[in-house]
């Protein structure tokens, strides 16, 4: 018993429901990188994280591609591109020197409100 190949027009209930839920978890990465662009910080992610996440995310598409399942190969492929982004501009913004860090966010230098 193997596996149909995809057709590319025909999309079934069930690839609906996967289409939809890979949408929802894809689109779900966009507001951390518009965060990051504008902000132009990264100090609060986690290398660790991403780089697991990064790695499933690349285990799903495979699985995706090997059973021909549309869905899961749009939405990892599209997820993997954003986790990628995010783990360039971890590496772009997130270096700093970490004494000036570490007095920021003992509140060194800044002045207090009362």
């Amino acid at each position: 018993m193997g596996v149909e190949p995809m057709n590319a027009l025909a999309v079934s209930a069930h690839d609906a429901l996967g289409l939809a839920a890979g949408t929802l978890t894809t689109l779900a990465f966009v507001p951390q990188l518009y965060r990051i662009v504008k902000t132009r910080s990264a100090h609060d992610i986690s290398w660790l994280m991403f780089g697991i996440f990064s790695v499933g995310v690349v285990l799903w598409l495979w699985y995706g591609i090997r059973v021909h399942a549309l869905p899961l190969i749009l939405a990892n492929g599209v997820t993997l591109a954003l986790a990628l982004a995010i783990l360039f501009l971890k590496w772009r913004y997130g270096r700093d020197d970490r004494s000036t860090r570490a007095a920021s966010e003992i509140g060194v230098g800044q002045e207090r409100k009362e």
